[in-house]
């Protein structure tokens, strides 16, 4: 097939297909016209990488799945290079979580001390004005 064919069965563009065999990870066959040609296992690296890059992972981290692939395994996540792959996705999520959870826990923080703060001005507001707002992120 060709790149524009394989571009919209991979849900993509030809400009990122050729940066995709710039970058190494596809690699086009040429026809004697000169056209790059492609097959079903053009696409199936494809939708590896697509998916990969959908969940979060860079264009290189897709490589040790494709490289999977083109060795002629099954699926692109049963080679040790990908295995690593995830493993250090994993950890790199669990922080980013861990961050998010500070984060929450601060805002959270911030909420409570400031409807307290507000309850206790409406209490003694004599003009009705609200309070004057406040935010003090820290951490």
């Amino acid at each position: 097939m060709r790149i524009g064919e394989l571009a919209k069965r991979a849900g993509t563009s030809t400009r990122t297909l050729r940066y995709y065999e710039s970058r190494g990870l596809l690699a086009a066959r040429r026809a004697d016209n000169g056209y790059r040609d492609y097959d079903e296992d053009d696409l199936r690296l494809l939708r590896q990488i697509r998916t990969l890059q959908d969940f979060g992972f860079d264009l290189e981290e897709t490589r040790p799945f494709v490289d999977c692939l083109r060795a002629g395994h099954p699926a692109g996540d049963s080679c040790p290079a990908s295995l690593a792959v995830y493993r250090r996705k994993l950890a790199e999520l669990d922080g980013l979580i861990d961050r998010l959870a500070d984060v929450r826990a601060t805002v959270a923080r911030q909420l409570a001390d400031a409807e307290a703060t507000a309850g206790a001005a409406d209490g003694g507001a004599a003009d009705g004005e609200p309070p004057a707002p406040r935010c003090e992120m820290t951490g």
